[in-house]
C-alpha cells in the first residue's frame, strides 16, 4: 500500500536558534530517519510540499512593513507564485510543468559531461554521471500516479557524480538552515567534497550538517532554473530553500535522487541523511554545458536558455 505526504514550509521562528553555539545548532538536527529520505526520493509515495505563510515569516521577508501589511503582501506574493492569480491555477501548473520537462528532455539529450557555473566570486565544475537524466515538472509515483512534488516549481535538476565537483562557488541569495541563516556563503570543493566552508554569518551551522555522514559534504543535486518563472522576477528573498531555490540555479549537498540517473548505476548516487539546498545562480552567472570532448558550449545566460 502506498501513501502521500503533504509537507508545509516557511519558517515559524525566525532566529530560535541564534543564542545556541552553531557547531552544537549544525549537528543538533530535527529527528529524521535516513529511510524518510529513501521512500521519497525512490518515488515510493507521492508527495508535495507548499508554502504556508504567518506573521513571524512575513515579518522577516518585509521588516519595513507594520505587521499586517507584511501578512497581507506575503499572500499576496505567494498567491501569484503558486499560480492562484489564474483563472484555472491546475492547467496553469500543467502547462508550466510541460515547459519544464520540455527544458529536462532537452538537456537529457545532450549528454552533458559536466557544468561550469561562472559568476561573481564562482567557477565551479559539476561533473554529471553518465545516465545522469534531468526532471522537471510533473513526478510519478512508482505505480504511475502523478503529481506536482514542490508548489511552486521552477527547476530542471539531475543528479550529479559526487565525486566530480571542483572549484570555488559563492551563494547568491540567503539561506536558512534549521532556523540559522547563513549570509555570504562561500564554499570551495575538491574531488567532490566540500573542502571549505565559509560564510558572514551562520557556517558554523552548515559545516556541522555537512559532516553528520560520508555523503554529506558531496552533492546530490544540480538544478537549472531560467528567467521565466515567477519567483525570481520578484526580487523577493524568502528565506525559505522551497521558494528561493526555484527563483536561481542551486546545488545540494547530500542525497541525490535515482530518478535523477537512467538506473544503470545506482550505486554511484549519493547517499546521506541530509539534503541541503543553496542557491549559485541569477542573471549575472552563466552556466556553461562541457560535451564529452571537453568543448563548452553557453547552456543558460542573462537567466536565458541558451540551448
Amino acid at each position: 500500500m502506498m501513501g502521500a505526504t503533504i509537507a508545509l514550509a516557511g519558517p515559524t521562528a525566525p532566529g530560535l536558534f541564534d543564542d545556541v553555539d552553531p557547531a552544537r545548532a549544525g549537528r543538533d538536527r530535527l529527528p529524521s530517519v535516513r529511510e524518510g529520505i529513501e521512500v521519497i526520493m525512490g518515488g515510493h509515495v507521492n508527495w508535495t510540499v507548499l508554502p504556508c505563510p504567518n506573521p513571524e515569516w512575513a515579518g522577516m521577508v518585509f521588516p519595513d512593513l507594520p505587521p499586517a501589511e507584511a501578512l497581507e503582501r506575503l499572500w499576496t506574493e505567494i498567491a501569484h507564485i503558486c499560480r492562484l492569480d489564474e483563472p484555472d491555477p491546475a492547467a496553469a501548473w500543467e502547462a508550466r510543468g510541460a515547459e519544464l520537462g520540455a527544458s529536462a528532455a532537452r538537456l537529457t539529450g545532450r549528454r552533458l559531461s559536466a557544468l561550469r557555473f561562472v559568476g561573481p566570486g564562482t567557477d565551479l565544475t559539476v561533473g554529471l554521471l553518465p545516465g545522469s537524466v534531468w526532471v522537471g515538472g510533473e513526478d510519478r509515483r512508482r505505480d504511475g500516479l502523478p503529481h506536482l512534488p514542490n508548489i511552486p516549481t521552477e527547476e530542471v535538476f539531475t543528479t550529479p557524480d559526487p565525486l566530480r565537483t571542483e572549484g570555488f562557488v559563492t551563494s547568491t541569495r540567503p539561506l536558512d538552515v534549521g532556523g540559522t541563516v547563513v549570509n555570504g556563503l562561500k564554499v570551495r570543493f575538491e574531488g567532490g567534497r566540500a573542502v571549505e566552508i565559509t560564510a558572514d554569518t551562520g557556517a558554523e551551522v552548515l559545516r556541522g550538517r555537512a559532516a553528520v555522514d560520508e555523503g554529506a559534504a558531496r552533492l546530490g543535486e544540480v538544478a537549472l532554473v531560467d528567467g521565466s518563472g515567477r519567483i525570481g522576477p520578484l526580487g523577493t528573498v524568502f528565506y525559505d530553500t522551497l521558494l528561493d531555490e526555484n527563483a536561481a540555479s542551486h546545488i545540494a549537498l547530500g542525497a541525490g535522487y535515482p530518478k535523477g540517473t537512467d538506473g544503470s548505476e545506482p550505486e554511484r548516487v549519493n547517499t546521506s541523511e541530509i539534503h541541503i539546498d543553496f542557491m549559485i545562480g541569477g542573471p549575472e552567472v552563466t552556466v556553461l554545458g562541457v560535451e564529452p570532448d571537453g568543448r563548452e558550449v553557453v547552456v543558460l545566460e542573462g537567466g536565458a536558455w541558451r540551448d
